[in-house]
């Protein structure tokens, strides 16, 4: 919902496999906010044309907050409590963190190989 149409990779994949998904992402897509607490697990609303899209999640204390929200099958309160129950002491929630380092590693290979 935290995407500029609505849908984003989290929604699109839950639909096509029919399985909940959520959204985790390090930078803000759309939306307003007021920052949350500087305590892990505090919150606010990420609000676009007066409906709240997600939340705005702070993962660890004072660290920068993620942006979380549901994908297909899920509120927003459980996208925040799973958010928070995958963290692995990282500050993205540690199969967003996989997915990078995955990615990483595709790039590097990509430009050996170039």
């Amino acid at each position: 919902m935290a995407h500029p149409r609505r849908i984003g990779l989290a929604s699109h994949l839950g639909l096509v496999m029919n399985v909940p998904t959520i959204g985790a992402a390090k930078s803000r897509l759309i939306g307003t906010f007021e920052n949350p607490g500087r305590k892990a697990g505090s919150w606010s609303e990420l609000v676009d044309k007066n409906e709240v899209v997600g939340a705005v999640l702070r993962t660890r204390s004072n660290v920068r907050p993620i942006f979380t929200s549901i994908g297909h099958k899920v509120s927003l309160r459980q996208a925040i409590r799973w958010t928070l129950v995958t963290m692995g002491g990282f500050r993205i929630p540690e199969p967003t963190r996989q997915a990078d380092i995955f990615v990483e590693k595709m790039k590097n290979a990509y430009k050996t190989k170039s």
